[in-house]
């Protein structure tokens, strides 16, 4: 395996780790609706966890779904 090759796997990884990281920051965000985590209420914070729960539950959808379709 040539040095390109090592670096470009290496880009990809990185890559996919820190587009993951973002989207999942930005569920979180969207669950508490933009509040600060100590600043919900114990209603919103039940809301935001099912929020995230299901957000969990979308992605291992997806993921089941794409290995289906292989």
């Amino acid at each position: 395996m040539d040095l390109n090759r090592l670096i470009q796997r290496l880009m990809t990884i990185f890559f996919r780790k820190a587009v993951n990281k973002g989207i999942n920051a930005g569920i979180d965000y969207a669950s508490r609706r933009g509040k600060p985590a100590g600043d919900l209420t114990p209603q919103e914070r039940k809301q935001a966890q099912d929020a995230r729960a299901m957000a969990k539950k979308a992605r291992q959808a997806a993921r089941i779904t794409r290995r289906l379709g292989r």
